[in-house]
């Protein structure tokens, strides 16, 4: 009479298990992240709509533009006083503590203009190679400016000066997008190269292997 309870508790014990192990099963993954010193990586990227900007040589950019590729992207402007030529001077010197990582691992640099009207791909192209024959510069219109600028939450402002004309005021962000088109994570001011290229490093090692 005795092993009947005993097989009880034995079906009892089994079937928690059971419930356990299949909790742990249908649990949706967690999510780990690289160790950064500065970059913000987002746990799922942040999907991307489709461009409607030209590049530096007046080619559409496609929807496959960022396919395939490891992409830093600025928004700034040819006639800024201060922040875009230091950043991107800054993004030139990451690209070249990267260039022992293989070719499909080494980042891509894309400046998005916020000031499409001073900025057509004529004034684009020699800008963008000054700092390195290697980067790319993206323009369109106001319309498509503000599309893109919103896609990456990237702020701006035409701000006019007291002596005529007029700047602009945007955000100094540095932004990820992965092989897939997705922003993966996002670098904010101050900027220095060893830091933003020790970032990269530690980012595209795990999410080349975790994703």
């Amino acid at each position: 009479m005795a092993a009947r309870p005993l097989r009880i508790v034995v079906l009892v014990i089994v079937a928690f298990g059971a419930g356990l192990l299949l909790a742990r099963l249908m649990a949706p993954a967690r999510v780990t992240l690289p160790q950064t010193q500065r970059a913000t990586v987002f746990s799922t990227p942040r999907a991307l709509p489709p461009l409607e900007l030209m590049d530096q040589d007046g080619r559409p950019l496609g929807p496959a533009f960022f396919d395939g590729h490891w992409t830093l992207v600025f928004f700034g402007f040819t006639q800024c006083p201060d922040i875009c030529p230091t950043t991107l001077a800054t993004l030139a010197q990451v690209t070249r503590q990267l260039q022992d990582l293989p070719a499909g691992r080494q980042p891509r640099v894309l400046l998005i203009s916020v000031d499409p009207e001073r900025d057509p791909p004529e004034i684009l192209a020699p800008y963008v190679r000054f700092f390195d024959p290697r980067f790319l510069g993206a323009t369109g219109s106001l319309e498509a400016t503000a599309a893109a600028a919103s896609a990456f939450s990237i702020p701006y402002a035409k701000v006019s000066l007291p002596e005529g004309g007029y700047t602009l005021d945007h955000g100094s962000g540095v932004s990820l997008v992965g092989p897939e088109g997705g922003v993966v994570a996002y670098f904010s001011a101050p900027h220095e190269a060893a830091t933003i290229a020790g970032d990269y490093r530690a980012i595209v090692e795990h999410l080349g292997t975790n994703r």
